[in-house]
């Protein structure tokens, strides 16, 4: 029988695999094509039975999941804690400048290096912290500029956003259905907001953390600091004290 979250993210890759963007996008990734088999082992390995907590990214990172297939996929992260690696393809249409080189890629993904180094450094067995945690992507999609620059899914045009948008609620709303969670945190004002859309009926906790980007120059000030403590008081995690 197939994985819950495996059927999910076929449908979503299926729904977003003919759809095509204009200026400013040159380029567009879709790692659930290209680093599929990562993905499911992700999923397999992480995503059964109920979580306490559903952590929402917004849309991969071009040296995280764009070259591993798990969300924030910083890749001695998803190597040595998740103990998740394996071949890794290549888009149909790579950008030079933007090479996907899979678990050989020696740049490191700020976000994902932060992001999984608290829960690392809280949890040091991964299973303990997936035990009732998980963490999604809310898009799988990876845009780019014809000058290699990522590109975030609120500075697309918003007819070309909008089925995007329609399949990835969809998708969500499975995650969420499936895994039964008691808090929903955004990781950023944005993926919070897609979880409001997602679950308007939600009776537990909704709230977000910052956002891990070095784009952000709060996140270069104690990033883990802020994130554990926003945590704390929306009631998911427990003092350390």
């Amino acid at each position: 029988m197939t994985h819950p979250l495996i059927a999910a993210a076929h449908d979503l890759r299926e729904a977003l695999r003919e759809l095509a963007f204009s200026a400013p996008v040159t380029h567009t990734y879709q790692p659930l094509d290209y680093a599929w088999q990562t993905h499911c082992d992700y999923l397999e390995r992480y995503g059964s039975g109920k979580k306490s907590v559903l952590i929402l990214g917004m849309n991969p990172g071009p040296y995280g999941m764009a070259q591993t297939g798990v969300p924030f996929g910083e890749i001695p992260a998803v190597r040595d804690w998740m103990k998740i690696s394996g071949p890794v393809g290549t888009p149909a249409d790579p950008h030079p400048k933007r090479p996907i080189e899979g678990f050989a890629c020696t740049k490191s993904e700020v976000s994902g290096r932060r992001l999984w180094g608290l829960f690392a450094q809280r949890f040091p067995v991964a299973g303990d912290f997936f035990r009732d945690h998980f963490v999604a992507n809310y898009c799988p999609l990876v845009w780019m500029s014809a000058t290699g620059a990522n590109l975030t899914p609120d500075k697309l045009p918003a007819a070309e956003i909008r089925p995007v948008e329609a399949a990835c609620l969809t998708h969500l709303r499975r995650v969420i259905e499936h895994l039964q969670p008691q808090a929903l945190i955004g990781v950023g004002a944005y993926a919070e907001q897609r979880l409001r859309e997602a679950a308007p009926d939600f009776t537990g906790i909704i709230a977000k953390i910052l956002h891990p980007s070095p784009a952000s120059p709060a996140a270069n000030r104690d990033w883990a600091g802020t994130a554990q403590r926003q945590l704390i008081e929306a009631g998911v995690w427990g003092s350390l004290t």
